[in-house]
């Protein structure tokens, strides 16, 4: 039994946009800790800053806890200073995120 050549290329037209769909709803780590560095109340412009520097430093398990700083902003209501969220990372109790955070942090200020 063979194909007509109209239903080939519409089952190859729906796998591509399948895969194109799914492509698209992946979203990448560092969108991921940009939205949240956001949601925690910085700046998009140091979000984008430090999330860039950041997210090849940590590993997955690092940057799911920082996914838990992303509802500071909702009892803050506001802005949040960048020592102030320094001071929130600290609590994590993970030197090496602390590090890498702080780093990032006085390389985004400049």
């Amino acid at each position: 039994m063979r194909l007509s050549s109209s239903f080939a290329a519409r089952a190859a037209t729906i796998f591509i946009l399948a895969a194109l769909t799914t492509a698209c709803a992946t979203v990448s780590p560092e969108s991921r800790l940009r939205n949240g560095l956001m949601e925690a109340g910085l700046s998009p412009r140091m979000s984008a800053c430090m999330a860039s520097d950041m997210v090849d430093r940590l590993s997955i398990l690092q940057l799911r806890r920082l996914s838990s700083l992303a509802s500071l902003r909702n009892s803050d209501m506001g802005k949040m200073s960048v020592d102030r969220f320094l001071y929130k990372i600290r609590a994590l109790e993970d030197p090496e995120i602390f590090a890498v955070a702080s780093k990032a942090a006085m390389r985004c200020a400049m």
